[in-house]
């Protein structure tokens, strides 16, 4: 007893030479970025598109609560030259995110900052540890308004050709003029708010979140990746094509405004349920091979190994190895 007592006090005070300086270095990082931080806070509350915004740090939070239990193989060397380097490049960005009024590059300064910190305080081996939570920040973050246009315009292309076949599919006279759809006297508009890029912003965050929580092979992640616009794309054309069809059989004004609020928000439910479908045939078409199916030779037909280093064949006659 008298042994553990100091161990304990040791373990102890080692723990508060780690966390204390590594808790206050990351308070001092977020409010150094507290005017960001209240323009990112602005905008997850007004703009439904990044409404996500408020659950980012507290996945990224979790994703290092997780490895909690391995804590004591966060700590390595600190790193304080490299962090510096760091910190030196967070404040020429900064320098030209001031300069430009780009909130973006001013919030990829933020995860610098944070990496800096980590690499300080533990090392190669903590930023290992947390890169991943780090990286997760920047779906927190709203597009370039450059980027939105670019990308929300293919987007609505998509949505509304896919949308006009569908409902063509379904017995319906649509057709497609530029980004409206017709059908009869039903005149369907796919304006921005319809382009679906709400839902791929939501929706890649919530990919990369399965992937960084699932234990898949790589190839299978991959394929998550690799299917979040096209998952998001086929969501809102069936939004699209269901409010379509709504417009068509219902008449009462406040009853569509409902479907068409409602349309929107089972657009997420229908995503998740195509993610959940696609690790569902990942799940049944790749097959791990175990060690002991590697281990084991291959051999014809009908034959099998001998501890002595011979064949036995299918009545049990035994072969001598020369």
């Amino acid at each position: 007893m008298a042994e553990s007592q100091p161990a304990q006090s040791r373990a102890a005070e080692s723990v508060g030479q780690r966390w204390v300086p590594l808790v206050g270095l990351l308070a001092l990082v977020v409010w150094g970025h507290a005017p960001l931080l209240a323009i990112l806070a602005e905008r997850w509350w007004h703009d439904p598109q990044y409404s996500h915004g408020p659950l980012v740090p507290l996945f990224s939070l979790y994703l290092l609560w997780r490895q909690r239990e391995e804590a004591e193989a966060w700590w390595g060397p600190p790193r304080w030259g490299a962090a510096l380097g760091l910190l030196v490049a967070v404040l020429l960005l900064r320098a030209v995110a001031g300069r430009l009024l780009f909130h973006q590059l001013d919030a990829v300064a933020l995860q610098l900052s944070l990496a800096a910190v980590v690499l300080g305080c533990g090392g190669w081996c903590l930023l290992r540890r947390s890169a991943a939570a780090i990286g997760f920040l920047i779906f927190m973050v709203p597009l370039p308004y450059e980027l939105e246009r670019n990308v929300g315009e293919p987007l609505k292309v998509a949505a509304t050709v896919g949308s006009t076949f569908l409902l063509q599919t379904l017995g319906q006279p649509a057709l497609r003029d530029g980004h409206i759809i017709l059908m009869g006297e039903v005149r369907l508009g796919v304006v921005d708010a319809c382009s679906g890029l709400k839902m791929l912003v939501t929706f890649a965050a919530f990919s990369v979140g399965a992937v960084l929580l699932l234990r898949r092979s790589r190839f299978e992640k991959l394929m998550v990746l690799l299917g979040i616009i096209p998952i998001a794309i086929v969501s809102n054309i069936v939004r699209i094509t269901a409010t379509g069809l709504s417009h068509v059989y219902v008449r009462d004004p406040r009853l569509l405004d409902f479907l068409h609020d409602f349309h929107g928000w089972l657009m997420m439910p229908i995503g998740l349920g195509l993610l959940a479908l696609e690790l569902w045939v990942l799940r049944n078409l790749v097959v791990e091979e175990t060690a002991e199916y590697l281990r084991e030779p291959l051999l014809p037909t009908g034959l099998r190994p001998l501890a002595s280093g011979g064949t036995a064949g299918k009545h049990g006659s035994e072969t001598s190895g020369e």
